[in-house]
């Protein structure tokens, strides 16, 4: 990579080292490339500051240097977990009934958005590549140009892109549609999502979609590609291979005491669809009495944005459901969920993964959802289990030979975990392998080579894959 990159996100985590076992999807896929152009990382420091002043902290570790700024609580407030979690968030993930639309949040928003414009630019040198990421600063392309930055820049968007006809509840959406267009490139995790924006643009917008790719709004312009997030597969599989993850595995097997076990990791979220997912558990516990007692579902479920009251809320809801289905089912010997607010550790993880006979995957809307790809990869060639995945996870393009479920319908649900628990080896292993191709040929380094050769004006994704 010739040009030195820099990346743009809401939070900046540092690198920890070989491994990084705690970093989030987005760190791993990052780290690498900005260590290959010596390149640095901006964005939120995580800590609040009685009054913005716009001082850069500068770090650098394991060859990536991080920028970060502090802000104000008020900044916090409006911007992250108001406009970007209570507005954008839900909006995005089909959820407009929990979304509030307060000007205050909107007015934070793009407040924020131009600190980090002032504050970014004097940093920016002339053959910089900037890479934008997520929903919490799409504006910040535009603030860049109006302060004459004219380097190329992209903005690749983690999250579902709703339906034009929902998009229109966000007041003034056509302003935040149209901020996309200071990029020169502009990414979306599925096709599905790609054709939502190109929806909007042409019929709100009066746009043209180019056989190339370029979406076309009087006289701006911008590239728009689907290019799917991967995982960094071959680190993951040195990570499942560690003493940390056989550690793991031979602990959750030792736990289940010969039950098979049925795994799900996701954040705490109303997108995740935990609350179905226990329902439609629920309803195989009520079907199949003779399965009581050989299998649990073990779901882990670290807490997010606490400070968000529909988040409180959809805590207590779990912990009243789970409570509810233990009480019902458990007997001395056996609880149906075992239910763990915490996070682990990736090589943790994989052991946990590999040791589970089913992974259940069953967001209601998702970008991607990188679960369902490290579920795959740390399975045992030999003896793989299934993964159960929601047709409304982005991995579902992908994924295809995953079983696939309307995650609304506890009767899809309980009918895939039969299925799962009754499938032959050798359909596992079919199944299991046609979706482990995926993970390895679209992994993280694919889908960087994919963005960061269309921002270079090299090639398209198509090209990067074939090459």
């Amino acid at each position: 990579m010739s040009s030195r990159l820099i990346i743009v996100s809401n939070r900046v985590q540092p690198p920890t080292g070989e491994g990084g076992g705690n970093q989030g999807g987005l760190a791993v896929a990052l780290s690498a490339a900005l260590r290959e152009s010596s390149g640095i990382w901006f964005g939120w420091s995580g800590e609040a500051t009685e009054q913005f002043t716009g001082h850069i902290n500068l770090r650098r570790a394991f060859g990536v240097t991080t920028a970060t700024v502090d802000l104000e609580e008020q900044d916090v407030d409006e911007y992250y977990n108001g406009y970007a979690n209570r507005t954008l968030w839900p909006l995005f993930h089909y959820r407009v009934d929990l979304a509030e639309f307060e000007s205050g949040f909107a007015e934070g928003y793009e407040r924020v958005n131009r600190r980090f414009a002032e504050t970014l630019q004097p940093l920016v040198e002339e053959d910089d590549l900037i890479w934008v990421h997520d929903y919490h600063m799409f504006p910040l392309g535009r603030f860049l140009r109006d302060r004459g930055v004219r380097n190329r820049m992209g903005f690749f968007l983690h999250i579902p892109w709703p339906p034009y006809r929902l998009l229109m509840s966000l007041p003034d959406h056509r302003e935040l549609v149209e901020t996309l267009f200071a990029y020169d490139v502009v990414g979306f995790q599925t096709q599905d999502s790609l054709e939502a924006f190109h929806d909007y643009v042409v019929h709100e917008m009066g746009g043209t979609v180019e056989e190339n790719g370029r979406v076309v709004v009087g006289d701006r312009s911008v590239l728009a590609r689907a290019c799917p997030i991967g995982i960094d597969t071959d680190n993951f599989l040195e990570a499942a291979r560690s003493p940390a993850a056989l550690d793991a595995f031979q602990r959750m097997r030792d736990s289940a005491n010969g039950r098979d076990m049925i795994v799900g990791v996701d954040r705490l979220d109303y997108s995740k669809g935990l609350q179905e997912r226990f329902l439609g558990y629920e309803r195989l516990l009520q079907q199949e009495e003779g399965l009581h007692g050989s299998l649990f579902l073990l779901q882990i479920a670290p807490p997010s944005r606490a400070d968000v009251q529909s988040y409180q809320e959809i805590r207590a809801g779990l912990d009243s459901l789970s409570g509810r289905i233990n009480g019902a089912y458990a007997d001395v010997e056996w609880v149906p969920i075992r239910y763990v607010n915490r996070g682990y550790p990736r090589d943790r993880l994989a052991g946990i993964y590999r040791a589970a006979r089913i992974g259940l995957v069953t967001p209601l809307r998702d970008g991607m959802n990188l679960v369902a790809k490290e579920y795959i990869a740390a399975q045992d060639p030999d003896d793989p289990g299934v993964l159960i995945l929601s047709r409304f996870a982005g991995a579902a393009e992908q994924l295809t030979e995953a079983l696939l479920i309307n995650p609304h319908s506890p009767e899809d649900i309980a009918d895939a975990i039969q299925k799962a628990l009754a499938m032959p080896l050798a359909e596992r292993k079919t199944r299991w392998r046609a979706c482990m191709d995926s993970v390895e040929q679209q992994d993280v380094m694919w889908w960087r080579r994919c963005f960061l050769s269309a921002l270079a004006g090299e090639e398209t994704c198509a090209q990067a894959d074939a090459a």
